[in-house]
């Protein structure tokens, strides 16, 4: 949520807005690209409302209310009521249920309670106030009770009756003894939540490597499991530390292009296959997907000497192997040596070349004076 404070009086110069931004009230955000029609009363009878982070539930609009993205309402909870913001209305309701494969009987779904009065925003605030305290209280109930367990996170309910406890476990924790003990000593309704290292990257957010916004955090919202293999497929470098991500699990982007990456892939040949010269054996070393290029050296440990061969002639290599033939050279006379150049895109046609010029050549290349100097008119 961007918000402007400006500060103004009369006679005084226009301020400048100072633009705050809310990292957390924009977490997995829709974009509405209905907004632009008008209002239909048809599609509100239900809507989704998001609560801390990237909590999110879909409630009736038993009251039919005009609704809009942003409204604060009060939501039926088990038990109380809680409050959060409405995050979607309208036609794309329906959509969203659909696209998340939900197929909710409207009869039993919790109810739209009313828009949020002055004395519900109190109490809520003062419910938030109480989040940071009481996890780090829990953090020292769950070590002094020896459980292997980390606390992420605390979310109250916005009536102050119940609180949402987020953890991390790697085994299976037996907390009924720590849930005693949380509820005599905060006097509330305990909810234990495990959520995953991604899920509590996702609820704390934060920046990329890329500079924008953890995915997670942004639009994710069903996390598919990321292996190596999906750095093998895009030919990427197995460094852990570029491929982690701020959670220390395989970035969710790896899986991005990974089909892109097969498709191109499909009728390549295998790269286990050495090639059989005439005059020795050729080793793969890396490749190159979408220009179909095939890195090969002599030496099968260090990339020494390498050669970059289409992958039509790596085919056709194969298949003369296989007969009892070795070629004499990994290329024909109709391929180039020089056919993979085309490949690092980066370093051809840059301009870099511009900043290498001397020091004098920016007087050479103004503009002409428009009368000669005094030398020049005694010369002639």
């Amino acid at each position: 949520m961007i918000s402007e404070d400006i500060n103004h009086r009369e006679g005084d110069e226009p301020a400048v807005p100072e633009i705050k931004y809310n990292m957390g009230e924009t977490k997995l955000n829709e974009y509405n690209w209905l907004a632009d029609l008008p209002f239909d009363p048809r599609h509100n009878e239900v809507v989704e409302v998001r609560f801390k982070n990237t909590r999110k539930g879909f409630y009736r609009n038993v009251n039919d209310l005009r609704l809009e993205v942003g409204d604060i309402v009060a939501v039926e909870a088990s038990p109380g009521h809680d409050i959060g913001h409405v995050s979607m209305t309208g036609f794309l309701v329906s959509e969203q249920l659909k696209k998340l494969k939900i197929r909710p009987v409207i009869e039993e779904m919790k109810k739209v309670y009313r828009k949020a009065r002055p004395a519900d925003l109190q109490k809520w605030e003062e419910a938030k106030k109480l989040e940071v305290t009481t996890m780090l209280r829990s953090r020292k109930i769950a070590e002094n009770l020896g459980l292997a367990m980390k606390i992420g996170d605390v979310e109250y309910q916005g009536d102050k009756t119940k609180a949402i406890f987020y953890y991390l476990a790697e085994e299976r924790v037996d907390f009924r003894q720590l849930i005693k003990v949380l509820a005599e000593e905060f006097r509330i309704r305990i909810e234990m939540r495990q959520i995953g290292a991604r899920q509590e990257a996702g609820r704390i957010g934060g920046i990329g490597t890329c500079g924008r916004a953890l995915c997670c955090s942004g639009h994710i919202t069903n996390f598919m499991s990321v292996t190596t293999s999906h750095a093998r497929y895009q030919d990427l470098s197995l460094n852990p530390q570029k491929l982690a991500g701020q959670c220390g699990k395989l970035k969710c982007c790896l899986s991005y292009e990974l089909d892109c990456y097969i498709d191109a892939q499909k009728n390549f040949p295998s790269r286990e296959i050495p090639l059989e010269l005439a005059g020795g054996t050729a080793h793969f070393i890396k490749m190159e997907v979408h220009t179909g290029i095939y890195w090969y050296s002599t030496d099968p440990r260090t990339a020494v000497n390498l050669t970059p061969v289409p992958v039509e002639r790596v085919r056709e290599i194969i298949l003369l192997n296989r007969k009892g033939i070795k070629p004499d050279t990994l290329l024909d006379g109709n391929v180039k040596k020089n056919s993979g150049s085309n490949s690092d895109l980066l370093l051809q046609n840059s301009g870099l070349e511009r900043f290498e010029t001397k020091s004098g050549s920016r007087e050479r290349r103004g503009r002409q004076r428009p009368y000669p100097r005094r030398n020049e008119k005694k010369k002639r």
